[in-house]
């Protein structure tokens, strides 16, 4: 079945392995007949920061508040041109793709920037009713409920750097913001990473065995089994409290862990 998929892509030179793999999805998914965006942020000349140009309506005498002008400008449908085709973009999206270098444990800032300007308020935060049954539409709610999101991120390091016991924390941990809070929380359903490590050491042959690796991941985007992130407004959580309840842990989980529901669980 045809489908639309939306590849943000942040990396400044278009030789690079970032440059190379989101070339090889987008042309992979193009030849199985799909529709392929893709946002190039460098390439864009993307503005990161926010900003009072972001709203260009609101009164420039009074004091910058960004979520109530962000919050306005979207009801009036008043955003800046650029926001407003990313946010079309994600509509139209059946998946989004991230592809990015590990830049200090985290993304880019340009990408950062994509998140912090595309997801207005009223769009990507915001939204839903506000009660003691139900907290707003987010963690499995939301404007890009029904999607589904694949981090793709290379890391110069080697892989047992990011294991359990590995200096730089588990993978997991470091692009649990990402995963969990800039993607679950406005409704996607995130499928596990992908990560290629040494990134900057790869020869020609650990190459292609990267390539073909993320294209057999791209092929089960709607295959695969998403990590099962607990649904803020799905029974687990005391409301408005947001606390886990408690016995909803296998045994033994902490910080992140608390927030995947174990194997089996319903």
């Amino acid at each position: 079945m045809k489908k639309n998929i939306l590849i943000v892509y942040a990396h400044p030179e278009p030789a690079s392995l970032n440059g190379a793999l989101k070339d090889a999805m987008s042309e992979h998914l193009r030849a199985q007949g799909h529709e392929v965006d893709v946002s190039d942020l460098y390439a864009m000349g993307w503005k990161a920061a926010v900003d009072a140009a972001d709203f260009p309506q609101r009164d420039a005498a009074a004091r910058l508040r960004v979520p109530k002008d962000s919050h306005a400008a979207f009801a009036a449908d008043a955003l800046t041109n650029d926001v407003r085709a990313e946010q079309d973009k994600l509509r139209r999206a059946d998946a989004l793709i991230l592809q990015f270098p590990l830049w200090w444990f985290s993304m880019p800032a340009i990408l950062k920037g994509w998140f912090d300007r595309v997801y207005s308020y009223g769009f990507g935060y915001g939204v839903g009713e506000h009660s003691d049954t139900h907290w707003g539409d987010r963690y499995g709610e939301g404007a890009l409920a029904g999607k589904r999101a694949l981090v793709s991120v290379t890391a110069g390091g080697w892989q047992p750097h990011y294991a359990p016991r590995g200096i730089n924390g588990p993978i997991e941990d470091l692009l649990f913001p990402i995963n969990h809070g800039l993607l679950h929380y406005p409704g996607f359903e995130v499928l596990p990473p992908f990560v290629a490590y040494r990134s900057d050491r790869l020869d020609a042959e650990q190459f292609e065995q990267t390539r073909a690796a993320l294209l057999q991941r791209v092929d089960g985007l709607w295959r695969d089994a998403p990590i099962a992130f607990r649904r803020q407004n799905g029974g687990d959580y005391e409301l408005p409290s947001l606390l886990l309840k408690p016995g909803r842990e296998a045994g033994g989980e902490r910080g992140f862990a608390l927030h995947v529901a174990p194997a089996g669980a319903v």
